[in-house]
């Protein structure tokens, strides 16, 4: 049975544009796989932990070694990644806040970034140890920052998958969504743009 993971960021839930459009993916993915299973992750709702030291202690302190909340912890990283392992396409929402990723996706990856699980140094450079797979970035922006050289979100997100092993990466742009006289012919085009994925 194929496998979806919708990765949610939107501060407005289901509101925000980012959140609309993968709708939109949803749905299409939907009729190509009638008995697919569709997994929901929303990182604003998770209120998932900030990197700090006890993040960081959980997560390189030995397994037998552990305390209790450190286990806990390495146990709510563990399932984030096998929901990642688990699917078949993942299709995540990306809006721009303040030029950059939400909060809640900055932990997000925190999280599934851990030497010997998700990745490894070797002498040639990192290794990414999640098996390659397609990733759909849905990026919603107020302003237009693509083609301006002011761009420091998707290629940050585009290099954090690729040093987990996730390469086959394709983004949706939704610029310009905050200037009246172009917002919605961006959307629209966005949402064309989904639409001949499947």
């Amino acid at each position: 049975m194929a496998n979806l993971l919708h990765i949610k960021s939107s501060i407005f839930g289901d509101s925000g544009k980012s959140s609309q459009l993968a709708t939109k993916f949803i749905d299409d993915w939907k009729m190509q796989n009638p008995q697919g299973e569709v997994v929901v992750r929303d990182l604003v709702a998770d209120d998932l932990p900030h990197l700090d030291s006890f993040v960081i202690s959980a997560l390189t302190t030995p397994h037998d070694e552990r305390t209790d909340d450190q286990q806990a912890l390495v146990d709510r990283s563990d399932q984030l990644i096998a929901e990642i392992k688990a699917a078949d396409q993942i299709v995540m929402g990306v809006p721009m806040y303040n030029f950059a990723v939400p909060s809640q996706m900055k932990s997000y990856f925190d999280l599934l970034a851990r030497a010997g699980v998700t990745f490894n140094y070797t002498e040639n450079g990192p290794v990414g140890l999640i098996g390659d797979k397609p990733v759909y970035l849905i990026a919603t922006r107020g302003g237009l920052y693509k083609e301006n050289g002011i761009d420091f979100q998707i290629p940050f997100v585009q290099q954090f998958l690729s040093f987990i092993g996730l390469n086959s990466v394709e983004v949706i742009y939704a610029e310009g969504l905050n200037m009246a006289d172009i917002s919605g012919s961006s959307y629209k085009e966005a949402y064309q743009q989904i639409g001949s994925i499947h």
